[in-house]
C-alpha cells in the first residue's frame, strides 16, 4: 500500500467514523420511546434544551473537522440543520415521541454556538 492511500484511509477512520457514529448515536436515541426524563418544569425543559445544544453542536463541529474550504463553518452548520430535520421528522414515527419546533431551535442554537466558539478559539490562537 502506498503511502498516499494509508493517509487516505487513516482519513476517512479519523473524520468520517467519528461523524457517522455520533449520527448514528442521535439517531438510537431519538428511537427510543422512553428516555429518562429528569423532571417536568422548568429544570426539565432546561435539560432537555441543553442536551440538544450539546448533541448538535457536537455534530457541527464534526462536519467542520470534515469539510474544507471558505464556507466550511456555513455548510457544516446546514449539514446538521438537515439531519436535525430528518431526527424531528423520525420522531413523529415513534410511539411517546414527538416533533418539536423548540427541539429544531435548540439543535440550531447548538450547532451555531459550537461553530462560533470554534472560529474564535482558532482566532484567538492564531493571534498568539
Amino acid at each position: 500500500m502506498t503511502t498516499w492511500r494509508w493517509l487516505q484511509r487513516q482519513r476517512w477512520v479519523s473524520h468520517w467514523v467519528p461523524l457517522l457514529a455520533w449520527m448514528a448515536l442521535i439517531f438510537y436515541l431519538s428511537a427510543q420511546p422512553d428516555l429518562p426524563n429528569p423532571e417536568t418544569g422548568f429544570l426539565g425543559e432546561l435539560l432537555s434544551s441543553g442536551a440538544h445544544v450539546l448533541v448538535f453542536g457536537v455534530l457541527a463541529l464534526l462536519w467542520l473537522r470534515l469539510l474544507a474550504g471558505r464556507r466550511a463553518g456555513l455548510l457544516a452548520w446546514a449539514l446538521t440543520m438537515l439531519y436535525a430535520l430528518s431526527d424531528e421528522f423520525h420522531q413523529f414515527f415513534v410511539p411517546n415521541r414527538h416533533t418539536d419546533a423548540w427541539d429544531l431551535l435548540c439543535d440550531g442554537l447548538g450547532a451555531a454556538l459550537a461553530l462560533l466558539l470554534w472560529t474564535w478559539w482558532r482566532c484567538w490562537k492564531a493571534g498568539r
